[in-house]
């Protein structure tokens, strides 16, 4: 596991060798955000089963996803199928079948992974840097159609925060609304609202939004008071999850990439 460092936090990310064991087919291998840890108060990340146990269909910290759009060889009938930021994949068996290689580059406060990967007529270059400066980590990615076809792009956050104290869980830069549901209402100041707490389940829900701005978030966090995301980009989809252990919101960032287009957005979460 790589380790950034400030003055006051440490950034866990997932070595894509090293910690091999922590991946499958749903998370980017190469960036990885595994824990967040404050010098007062220690890890301030979470995750569907966290502290307990870890699997790595639920993850924990800071993952992401390009598993939605599994890249497949229009000539062939295998199940196997590309997925960008982890490999060559069996997707009826839920296997990795070839780990994509990463280049990495280390510093204190940066580390950058970068790939090619190839799957005719499919091909990419990827790189992925997570930085730390003070209490900011940014996790930005570069995606550069190298192959011969239209690339469809799917990607999105998964950032698991630890259930607040209070039934607020967090507030977006835009009006939102929610249909009737069990886990989840907006409140008069425009924070999405906990329903129903305790849960014993988990409860997945579509916002409505019209977004036409770059999405912030505001998120209630029961040690740190408020921490604050920042992205690059206009979701297309957002939907919020949580259980009893965790809350997180899945800004989509959907794109086609031409051959010879280069793609790049970013996250920033301050701590």
């Amino acid at each position: 596991m790589f380790a950034l460092k400030s003055d006051s936090l440490q950034v866990c990310v997932l070595d894509p060798v090293a910690d091999r064991q922590c991946f499958g087919t749903r998370y980017c291998t190469g960036g990885f955000i595994f824990q967040v840890l404050d010098i007062r108060h220690g890890e301030v990340m979470s995750g569907p089963t966290y502290p307990d146990t870890f699997n790595w269909f639920d993850g924990q910290g800071i993952p992401d996803a390009f598993n939605l759009s599994p890249l497949r060889d229009p000539e062939s009938t295998s199940a196997e199928a590309m997925v960008i930021g982890i490999g060559r994949c069996d997707l009826q068996q839920n296997q990795v079948r070839e780990y994509c290689t990463w280049e990495v580059d280390r510093r204190t406060d940066a580390i950058a992974l970068r790939t090619r990967q190839v799957h005719s007529p499919f091909a990419v270059e990827l790189e992925r840097q997570v930085t730390l400066h003070d209490r900011t980590v940014t996790s930005s990615t570069r995606l550069r159609n190298v192959g011969k076809r239209l690339t469809p792009v799917t990607w999105f956050p998964h950032p698991f925060f630890p259930q607040p104290d209070t039934d607020e869980l967090c507030r977006f830069n835009m009006p939102v609304s929610l249909p009737d549901n069990a886990g989840y209402a907006v409140g008069p100041n425009g924070f999405v609202r906990r329903q129903g707490w305790p849960w014993s389940d988990g409860h997945y829900q579509p916002v409505d939004h019209q977004a036409q701005a770059p999405l912030v978030v505001t998120q209630r966090h029961p040690q740190l008071g408020l921490v604050v995301a920042h992205c690059s980009w206009v979701p297309s989809y957002l939907p919020i999850w949580g259980n009893g252990r965790t809350f997180s919101w899945e800004p989509f960032l959907e794109r086609l990439v031409a051959p010879g287009q280069q793609l790049n957005w970013s996250i920033d979460y301050t701590f």
